[in-house]
């Protein structure tokens, strides 16, 4: 059992406290207000105020990093287990690099990366993100497929209007970019309009076309993204289970014990529904004797 110090568990118990976490995303929101501000000219007397607080900010976020580093005790290095705290380090200690002082483009790239922090104070946007990373791999399948049907549809599209409409159709470039175009559908009244006055036959062609790629497709991406939410909750949940609360002192999590008494209160309502049912079911009987 590792056994940590009075500075550790003080630094763990200013890390886990509610009121930590609310003024680190207040700092984070004025921060955020600042550089909003700084976007606009001559500020004039409110430049030496807001480098001042650029200085108050980062010191801020700098005795934060240290507190949850040595919340870990004699292990700082389990704070780097987690990918929001490497990116929480990574953006802070970026300040410090020699080089990047000034009004760089790069320095201010790293300044507007600490509003994207708040992601991690948020469990809702926390979990969004997640699965936004979990689903690149099959979004990248869905991208494949949809330059593909985009590709096809462009040659047919270059075979049919070619002559007729060469701005859109004159080659497979500028037929791919007609059809990416189409997907906001924004245009398609034109493009029929268009197409049936060229041939009847082409609405089959838009049809067809809307009918895979704005049905389809989309559907396809949105089952991607909807598993991947599913997999970031479920591993959302696992997370808070491995390092839950444990109030009563049982060895067992708040968050476990929670689950098991509202599994045991379904097996209650279940219980309660059959002994309803045999009950119904015996007075069926006495009514029919």
């Amino acid at each position: 059992m590792i056994t940590h110090s009075p500075l550790a568990r003080a630094c763990a118990a200013i890390r886990d406290h509610r009121a930590f976490e609310i003024v680190i995303v207040v700092v984070i929101g004025a921060n955020a207000v600042v550089l909003g501000i700084e976007t606009y000219p001559h500020l004039g007397g409110w430049e030496p105020i807001l480098h001042g607080l650029e200085l108050s900010f980062r010191a801020v976020f700098v005795l934060e990093i240290a507190i949850r580093i040595l919340a870990h005790g004699r292990r700082p290095q389990d704070f780097f287990r987690n990918g929001w705290n490497v990116f929480d380090f990574v953006v802070i200690a970026a300040v410090f690099i020699p080089g990047l002082h000034g009004d760089s483009a790069l320095l201010r790239i790293l300044r507007i990366a600490r509003v994207l922090r708040l992601v991690r104070f948020s469990p809702g946007l926390r979990t969004i993100v997640t699965a936004l990373l979990r689903s690149l791999p099959g979004i990248g399948g869905f991208l494949a497929l949809a330059l593909v049907t985009v590709y096809l549809y462009g040659m047919a599209g270059w075979l049919i209007f070619a002559d007729a409409f060469p701005e859109q159709y004159g080659t497979v470039g500028r037929a791919a970019i007609t059809l990416f175009v189409l997907l906001s559908q924004e245009n398609l009244p034109d493009l029929i309009a268009q197409g049936m006055a060229y041939s009847p036959w082409t609405l089959l062609y838009y049809v067809s076309y809307v009918l895979i790629t704005a049905n389809l497709l989309v559907n396809i991406l949105i089952a991607v993204i909807v598993n991947s939410m599913e997999e970031a909750r479920r591993l959302e949940i696992t997370e808070g289970l491995s390092h839950g609360y444990d109030a009563d002192g049982d060895g067992v999590p708040d968050e476990i014990d929670r689950i098991a008494i509202s599994q045991r209160i379904d097996d209650l309502h279940a219980l309660l529904a059959e002994l309803e049912r045999d009950l119904r079911i015996d007075r069926d009987r006495e009514r029919d004797r």
